[in-house]
């Protein structure tokens, strides 16, 4: 038996390591793919509307500022939960009209905190971008963001 590891068992164990863990990236990439088609998103389809807001969100950058299920900036709060925080499930048309009426209100002239900028968002743009809101927020996402604040 040789005293320590040879070229070709380094080598061995190289190449089959390397298989195991592409193998096993492989069945956790398809196994979250699988999971967001048939649990996560299943009961809230893709409506012309949650899509059409979602081009809103792109549009105006909103990712440069807010995250969305950890995924953006972090100068401003989490939006995956804001439809939950106005109370949109208990009361959706309130909900709306809260998130419009602050979305419309910025920037606030509160001093020390940070600023968004004034967004002018057609009455369409905004009902898209709710919607889109609404749609993010019924995902399971597994608890996330931690904190009911976002």
């Amino acid at each position: 038996m040789a005293e320590g590891l040879t070229k070709s068992a380094a080598r061995n164990i190289f190449y089959g390591g390397s298989l195991f863990f592409f193998l096993i990236f492989v069945a956790l990439t398809a196994h979250s793919h699988w999971y967001m088609a048939t649990t996560s998103t299943v009961d809230k389809p893709l409506t012309d509307s949650v899509r059409a807001g979602k081009e809103v969100w792109e549009k105006n950058m909103c990712i440069n500022c807010h995250t969305i299920m950890g995924e953006g900036a972090y100068f401003a709060p989490e939006l995956s939960n804001v439809w939950t925080r106005y109370h949109g499930r208990e009361n959706p048309e309130a909900a709306r009209a809260g998130l419009a009426a602050w979305i419309r209100a910025q920037p606030l002239a509160v001093p020390g905190r940070r600023k968004m900028p004034h967004f002018d968002l057609s009455d369409e743009e905004m009902t898209h971008l709710i919607d889109f809101l609404s749609w993010v927020d019924a995902i399971d996402d597994q608890n996330w963001p931690p904190h009911v604040s976002g």
